[in-house]
């Protein structure tokens, strides 16, 4: 381009039909100046030049074609320098607007006039210049009728605008021609409110003026010059709307002013209802709420209870969730507004994510590939520039401009988490699996599976591109169930990992990725780390095109996950009883994998919603309506019970024969009950926010019960790290995890398990109603900005000094008739809340009364405590710090497992294999940690003496907990130890 002064476009091809490109005729030539940075307008003009800003969908520059166009100019020579191949790709050769256009791409600016005497040989008759970044229905063709009426070298169009000082004022005589004018004023010197608006009609030879490769302006250069030698310029006061769009302000104003009808042309869409247009493709729900004027863009999602109003204007492709609202607000295209999320007087560009809840207040703008995460605030007048990221509750105030501000974690207690297509997109996949590949050594192996619907599909491929990019090679198991996938994983023994991809449970918009380790289990949060820093660095490592990984499709898995499944049941018992059972299989996999092992079992069963159908996962009315269904079925083909199996596999709800509803916190108490009775002596993991009565029924059946944390990781691995001792992992969420057949929540065989301990007693389900004393626990959410949790989490333990407080995962604190469980939230901006109490009315007591207590810690103002130590009190259980915790290692490698307090040491006793005993028996680690660590001499003088006896395995263990008696329990696990 540097050779040639303009370029030719080749014809392309027409969004509005055939081709057509017209002949130029006699018809006079337009120079649009298209030029300019845009310095003013940005963040709008960060990623995009001025003339291709949208006011009301289209770029403004297109506005100036249509207005050439409709004064039969049909050819323009396109001045460019900033971004100038965006302009071309955009507008291309003209022929989608009947228009024949031709682009003079600068190297070097060379200012207004410059840049057309650059192209003075393309001239050659009177030519009309016009901005290509000014919104105007300007009547051209009365403008060039005074031009050549006048017979002039220049006119100048003119408008008067209320305030002048921004622009050229311009002071003409009687007969039109020019007296004087003043390139931006100040108030004393404003002697007009005539202005300069930058469109000019000339005679080609006023460009002999000026010498070539050259920068000159016409208003502070050309005109000056002309106006000296007296020379024939003129001004044309033209009627009609005019808009410089300068400023964001300017910019916003133009937008009203199309919706407005202040401007000559109408705005794209179809017209419905007084000020409101919509494009093709946009579905509107019948519950949203708009208030013209109103423009919506092609393929729109508006969801119910949207409110837009008062001159919004929504780009194409947008989705704008339940609850928002939109008012004065410009969005451009593929810009996503979640739930409840408010944004007024701002203007969000293209690719803009605003999460659920978001707030975004007047005056702000927001870049492009911007993330606002929920519950994020922006105040007033905030710019934000492109590809920056806001975090969960965050409140800025301040513009963002230099530098990429990321979420503090990619991960979240469900693995990754985010909207499909719009946060978890297939580039973002790309990435992440190059990210993951990276942190393991060239030549490893990962399986990747992923649920049926189109999107997993998508973001699988991606993924598994990034990963064989660096090397890795990958089994693809491709649509199987989440539990099908760990079983696979967990019998390769030479794969390090996995990634399971699937339509999140909670949130049928949301896909949620999985990263396994080689068990079958979610990565810790050190690997984690490692994922996350490749990710946000793009440290990934290429390989040559003869070290990329390979992509297998392993054969049989579902066969082999079938054999395992039943050789881990009591087969005969369970044919002996030939069950008749209801099973709803939510539409899932699960409807491919159990059939043929119920018909092994000699289970007759009625089968409902056996089809996968991706499009109805998680969109089937929710719990309650699953449960009332399937109960009305029961009680009348009168089978012996019924299951519900979500469509992840991994879930699991029941009915018995009664259409008796066993789910949640109930129905974690009867499989307990069950594996207890089933198993005496069983040890079982639940989490810390479990029933209390767990623990009870352990005591009562001879059973152990250990507390692990909340997160779906910590209990899975616990329960897998001791496989051969533990008989159940479980949550009040219907997971339910056999370690010794999987190392993750199973629905389809917990099903199978709890017909197999049915048949062993004989008893209808319907029997175990009367053993359950009603269960009343609930979950909370309280909102708690994220700078605030660490300290509000202090002040909680310094608020319940005098209350008996746990802390193995949170802080957990015992009321009379009931306990509060809170836990930070891991990355959203509020704390997670559990309370059980012995009626309805005490937990409802308690529940308010910690929500209150949260709410007003989070809200006062932080105190710099003194660096005097704070003497810790007896109620508080002893808890190390990380670096002084208890790390369970065997010989060689470290088990995963730390102890910070004397109660989780002892859990980790119960089930850690025995050589890791062995070995830390051996070394005194046991006892040095109860010593230094714990202040309790006397207990480690005892272990000290165990190494004398040469105990080994089992022995050891038993030795190891008869110091930790049932009648020393209270005093050592529940009290705190002073040093």
């Amino acid at each position: 381009m540097k050779n040639k002064p303009f370029l030719v476009l080749p014809a392309l091809r027409s969004r509005k039909g055939p081709h057509f490109l017209p002949s130029e005729g006699a018809s006079m030539r337009a120079v649009i100046m298209a030029g300019g940075q845009g310095s003013r307008l940005r963040p709008l003009t960060c990623n995009r030049p001025k003339p291709l800003v949208p006011v009301c969908n289209r770029p403004v520059m297109e506005y100036a074609i249509e207005l050439l166009r409709r004064h039969k100019i049909r050819t323009c020579l396109v001045t460019l320098h900033y971004l100038a191949d965006e302009v071309m790709a955009y507008f291309g050769n003209g022929s989608e607007w009947e228009m024949r256009l031709l682009y003079s791409v600068e190297d070097e600016p060379l200012g207004t006039a410059g840049s057309i005497k650059r192209i003075q040989e393309y001239l050659g008759e009177t030519f009309l210049v016009v901005s290509g970044d000014a919104l105007t229905d300007f009547d051209l063709s009365k403008a060039i009728e005074f031009h050549r009426a006048k017979k002039a070298d220049v006119t100048m169009v003119l408008t008067r605008v209320p305030n002048p000082l921004e622009f050229g004022i311009v002071v003409t005589g009687s007969d039109g021609r020019i007296q004087r004018f003043l390139e931006k004023p100040s108030w004393g010197e404003v002697v007009s409110d005539t202005i300069n608006t930058g469109i000019y009609i000339l005679e080609p030879h006023v460009l002999e003026r000026m010498e070539p490769r050259k920068a000159y302006d016409f208003s502070m250069d050309l005109f000056p010059q002309m106006l000296a030698d007296q020379a024939g310029l003129y001004g044309y006061v033209a009627e009609g709307y005019w808009c410089d769009i300068g400023n964001l302000e300017q910019y916003r104003q133009a937008q009203l002013d199309m919706l407005e009808g202040r401007v000559g042309f109408s705005p794209p869409g179809q017209k419905l209802g007084e000020g409101i247009w919509v494009g093709p493709g946009t579905q509107l729900d019948p519950g949203a709420r708009l208030k013209g004027p109103v423009l919506l863009g092609r393929n729109c999602r508006i969801r119910r209870e949207v409110r837009l109003s008062e001159s919004t204007v929504v780009g194409d492709n947008c989705i704008v969730e339940e609850g928002a609202s939109l008012e004065r607000a410009v969005l451009w295209g593929n810009t996503y507004v979640g739930r409840k999320s408010r944004a007024f007087g701002a203007v969000l560009c293209r690719n803009v994510t605003l999460q659920s809840h978001a707030s975004v207040a007047e005056g702000v703008v927001v870049g492009d590939n911007v993330f606002v995460g929920r519950g994020a605030t922006l105040q007033p007048d905030v710019k934000v520039w492109p590809d920056k990221n806001v975090e969960p509750g965050a409140a800025v105030s301040m513009s963002l401009i230099w530098g990429r501000k990321w979420p503090g974690s990619l991960f979240s207690d469900d693995g990754i988490c985010g909207l499909g297509n719009i946060e978890i997109t297939p580039e973002y996949a790309l990435k992440l699996g190059a990210a993951y590949g990276a942190v393991l050594p060239k030549g490893a192996v990962v399986v990747a599976s992923r649920d049926s619907h189109p999107a997993t599909r998508m973001i699988n491929r991606a993924l598994i591109c990034g990963l064989v990019s660096v090397g890795v090679s990958v089994r693809d198991l491709q649509a199987v169930p989440t539990p099908v996938g760990r079983n696979a994983l967990r019998n390769a023994a030479d794969c390090y990992g996995g990634i399971h991809v699937r339509v999140s449970s909670k949130d049928s918009r949301q896909l949620q990725l999985e990263f396994l380790d080689a068990s079958g289990v979610c990565i810790d949060r050190s690997w984690e780390r490692k994922i996350e820093n490749r990710f946000f660095r793009e440290d990934f490592r290429r390989t040559p095109m003869d070290e990329v990984g390979m992509i297998e499709f392993p054969i049989r898995i579902l066969e082999q996950y079938q054999e395992a499944f039943r050789a881990q049941l009591d087969v005969e018992a369970i044919r002996k009883q030939a069950f008749k059972v209801v099973i709803d299989y939510g539409h899932g996999h699960a409807s491919t994998v159990l059939p043929p092992i119920l018909g092994r079992l000699g289970i007759e069963a009625v089968s409902l919603n056996a089809f996968m159908d991706s499009l109805r996962v998680g969109r089937s009315g929710g719990a309650s309506q699953v449960l009332e269904q399937l109960s009305s079925i029961v009680t009348t083909l009168r089978t012996e019970l019924g299951v519900a199996i979500d469509s992840t596999g991994e879930r699991l709800m029941v009915v018995d024969e009664k259409g008796g509803l066993w789910q949640g916190a109930k129905l974690l108490v009867l499989f307990v009950t069950l594996v207890m009775q089933s198993h005496p002596g069983a040890m079982i993991a639940v989490p810390v926010n479990a029933p209390s009565m767990l623990v009870d029924l352990g005591k009562k059946h001879g059973a152990k019960v250990i507390l692990a944390r909340t997160d779906s990781r910590s209990l899975t691995y616990t329960a897998l790290l001791g496989d051969t001792r533990f008989h159940l992992a479980a949550t009040s969420l219907g997971e339910f995890a056999f370690p010794s057949f999987s190392s993750g929540f199973d629905g389809m065989f917990a099903f199978a398990k709890l017909l197999e301990m049915l048949s062993a007693t004989k008893r209808p389900l319907s029997d175990y109603e009367s053993e359950i004393p009603e269960i009343h626990l609930r979950h909370y959410q309280v909102e708690c900005e994220i700078a605030a949790k660490g300290r509000v989490m202090r002040a909680l333990l310094e608020k319940l000094v005098d209350k008996p407080v746990e802390v193995i995962d949170g802080v957990k604190v015992r009321e009379i008739g009931g306990w509060v469980l809170i836990i930070p939230h891991r990355s959203l901006p509020e704390m997670q809340m559990w309370v059980e109490a012995e009626s309805d009315e005490r937990l409802a007591e308690l529940a308010d009364q910690y929500r209150g207590l949260i709410r007003t810690l989070a809200q006062e103002a932080p105190v710099v405590a003194p660096n005097a130590p704070r003497e810790q009190t007896a109620n508080l259980p002893t808890m190390v710090s990380e670096d002084r915790a208890f790390h369970f290692w065997t010989s060689g490698r470290y088990l995963g497992v730390k102890a910070r307090t004397l109660r989780e040491f002892v859990d980790t006793l119960h089930y850690v294999d025995g050589d890791s005993l062995v070995y830390h028996l051996e070394r005194n680690d046991f006892a040095n940690w109860l010593e230094l660590e714990l202040g309790q001499a006397a207990m480690s003088s005892q272990v000290r003496q165990l190494r004398t006896h040469k105990l080994r395995g089992e022995g050891l263990r038993s030795a190891l907990l008869a110091l930790f008696s049932v009648e020393n329990e209270e005093q050592l696990l529940n009290q705190g130890v002073t040093h």
